[in-house]
């Protein structure tokens, strides 16, 4: 037994230090760095890279190496002779060849610019993706320090209630108030403790919730820690409902986004064209060969003096192909770019449609939460003043049971109100700056 205690004695300063202690900015840090959609962005950003890079490679000209041989047994034409005879014999052939493209449509320069606009739009997705990361872990932290809040009120409404439990017990027992009293009160500490239960699992399914967004082990014990709210700096903004539009459709990662869409596909509409134009080719050979067959005055031809003198070839020439019916895949493929091309505009029109809505409505909501601050500050002072007031008439026997418990109840209720508005004040303006695009740079993107 004295082992044991020893050993709890020297391992609970090593449990309690393991424990992970984690602010708002930490936990969205952690959530950054844990999500898989973030990566799976950095993925597809580092392919579009590649394919910016394969684009520009397009302009310089192919380079191809050839080595050939071969070995041929059994009867063979002899051309000295005129005549079949069996024999085996070996060649040997190589060969270097280029080929630039001069002119094709336009096509690898519009190529080009397709995959430097899909580049940056995949920049710009990997930006709404962060921002809508911290956001929803934003959510998620302030919920659980509400749900937090919530619960210690829950609990306090409790301890009172037990305490005036205990007063109308003494009362009953002596005979100052009637036993209808004692039971009224059991039932309001048995409500009061079915709250706190309610609100122990709303808490419970918060840190759930929060613990799934930062993707950490769920048994790990993680101490969130809650910043200090400062009432006094909890000014309302200024805020012009037209600017606020305009400031979202010009910043917004996911406005950016579909612009670009749409000129990546007036690109690929140009690129679809180019095969209805005539390409133009220049290409550049050199090749050498070997056979065991060759003779000069009846004198066999060694291989080097074959194969690096006497066979050597060298060929220019330009090609251009003029296309004149394939099938109507070029004209398919141009209507297919059209569609694409339009479908992305009526993309872009639903997206600045919704991006109205949402800052008009997260707009409305921010007026209303600032009246509600001042409003729930007078109602939670009045209901404290009234929670006093009939507490002290309930001592001194003016009051009943049931006006007390009303007026505790009211106060708790306020209390509660109060620590909603407060953070759905601060939910409100995290919406506001996801809805302007400002979170990312907020974060430091």
């Amino acid at each position: 037994m004295r082992n044991l205690l020893l050993l709890l004695f020297f391992c609970l300063p090593v449990l309690a230090q393991a424990q992970q202690r984690l602010t708002l900015d930490k936990a969205i840090e952690i959530s950054l760095e844990n999500n898989f959609q973030l990566r799976e962005a950095e993925n597809n950003l580092s392919l579009s890279r590649a394919q910016v890079r394969s684009a520009q490679a397009e302009f310089l000209p192919s380079l191809n190496a050839s080595l050939n041989g071969n070995q041929n047994v059994g009867r063979q034409f002899v051309q000295e002779d005129a005549s079949f005879t069996d024999r085996t014999t070996y060649n040997v052939s190589g060969g270097i060849s280029t080929n630039l493209a001069i002119f094709g449509g336009f096509e690898n320069i519009n190529n080009l610019r397709r995959s430097r606009t899909n580049y940056r739009r995949e920049e710009a997705d990997r930006t709404r993706i962060r921002e809508s990361i911290i956001f929803n872990t934003a959510m998620r932290y302030l919920q659980l320090l509400l749900d937090r809040e919530l619960l210690d009120i829950a609990e306090q409404n409790l301890e009172t209630s037990k305490v005036q439990l205990r007063q109308v017990e003494a009362q009953v027992e002596v005979g100052s108030r009637p036993t209808v009293d004692l039971y009224q009160q059991q039932s309001v500490v048995a409500s009061n403790e079915l709250q706190v239960v309610q609100a122990e699992n709303a808490l419970s399914v918060s840190r759930t919730q929060l613990i799934r967004v930062l993707q950490l082990d769920p048994l790990e014990e993680v101490q969130f820690e809650a910043p200090e709210i400062d009432e006094s700096k909890m000014l309302p903004q200024d805020l012009n409902l037209e600017e606020m539009i305009s400031i979202a459709l010009s910043s917004r990662s996911d406005v950016q986004s579909q612009r670009l869409s749409i000129n990546a596909s007036r690109y690929s509409l140009a690129v679809a064209r180019a095969a209805y134009y005539p390409s133009l080719n220049a290409s550049v050979n050199f090749n050498t060969r070997y056979s065991d067959q060759y003779s000069v005055n009846n004198q066999s031809v060694a291989f080097g003096d074959q194969f690096f003198e006497q066979m050597i070839s060298r060929s220019v020439g330009f090609s251009i192909s003029i296309p004149i019916f394939n099938r109507m895949n070029t004209r398919t493929n141009v209507e297919q770019a059209k569609v694409q091309y339009r479908n992305a505009r009526l993309a872009l029109e639903d997206i600045r449609y919704e991006v109205r809505e949402e800052i008009g409505q997260a707009y409305n909501d921010y007026i209303s939460l600032v009246k509600e601050i001042d409003a729930t500050e007078k109602a939670l002072l009045a209901a404290e003043r009234a929670y006093e007031t009939q507490q002290e008439r309930y001592e001194i026997g003016a009051a009943s049971l049931i006006e007390l418990n009303q007026a505790t109840a009211n106060y708790m209720e306020a209390m509660s109100n109060r620590e909603q508005v407060l953070y759905n004040f601060l939910f409100q303006e995290k919406l506001l700056d996801y809805y302007l695009g400002r979170l990312a740079e907020e974060q430091g993107a």
